[in-house]
């Protein structure tokens, strides 16, 4: 079979982007923080979309109910091996070129904050604000995202921007040691779980790994700077405004933040 020179480029088609730049993407350090659902999505997307150099999070072990919605995950691997070495091994047969780190452990245990862009597939509001509030003091652009049934959503923290506890209220901050919805909705501490299919979760993980590739190609100016709330029956997308809180720690001294 004759290959045309254009096809010989795994990333040809994607720096036909005008505003792409690959070479950028290819030596950015992504820390994705979450290994289920959203982190399968999210990964694959990263990997297939050039970016090289990946830290996976996540504490959990495979279960039964994570086989519907996870790619790289196999029937075998429950019980076998921690999410965040699974998928990292699976996502890595993506593309050779690629390094993904796995990290087992808390993100609240995590001691390594040096990465160009930090993506959020969390399932509960302490972890968020947690990763919100390092990615912030560290200086690097949070992408997180969310799903809840058929809606999801998106927030793009970027340095000059409102970031995700200046949506925070009072009733939010009591309870930040409770389980929640992704979407901030209270979870009661026995309720069933919630709502989950895999169409919702590749959409909102496609949104959050394109604005990602905006801030690797040095185009912020290009991000979606409000909350991008997805629903998946009509298919629609709707933008909040989201203000900068004059009371949020995050958006002090950064040594208050330390």
């Amino acid at each position: 079979m004759r290959i045309r020179p254009s096809d010989r480029d795994r990333f040809d088609r994607m720096r036909r982007v005008e505003w792409m730049d690959m070479e950028s993407v290819q030596l950015r350090r992504c820390l994705m923080v979450g290994a289920g659902a959203l982190g399968n999505e999210v990964l694959k997307c990263l990997v297939l979309s050039g970016f090289r150099d990946i830290t996976v999070v996540d504490m959990d072990e495979i279960v039964p109910s994570n086989l519907s919605r996870c790619l790289f995950f196999r029937e075998e691997d429950v019980g076998r091996a921690p999410k965040a070495q699974v998928l990292a091994e699976r996502a890595s047969s993506l593309d050779s070129a690629v390094t993904i780190r796995p990290v087992v452990s808390r993100i609240q245990d995590a001691e390594d904050w040096d990465f160009d862009i930090v993506l959020g597939c969390l399932d509960n509001i302490s972890a968020r604000l947690h990763v919100n509030s390092h990615a912030r003091y560290h200086g690097a652009p949070y992408v997180d995202g969310a799903t809840d049934g058929l809606s999801g959503k998106v927030h793009t923290v970027l340095r000059d921007g409102p970031c995700l506890q200046c949506a925070m209220n009072r009733s939010h901050m009591k309870v930040l040691e409770r389980r929640y919805t992704c979407t901030g909705r209270e979870a009661t501490l026995y309720s069933r779980p919630l709502a989950a299919e895999i169409t919702t979760t590749s959409v909102v993980a496609a949104m959050e790994v394109r604005e990602a590739l905006k801030i690797a190609s040095g185009r912020e100016d290009l991000c979606v700077r409000e909350v991008m709330y997805y629903d998946g029956m009509s298919g629609s997308i709707e933008k909040v405004e989201l203000d900068v809180d004059p009371g949020c720690p995050n958006h002090g001294d950064r040594e208050a933040i330390a």
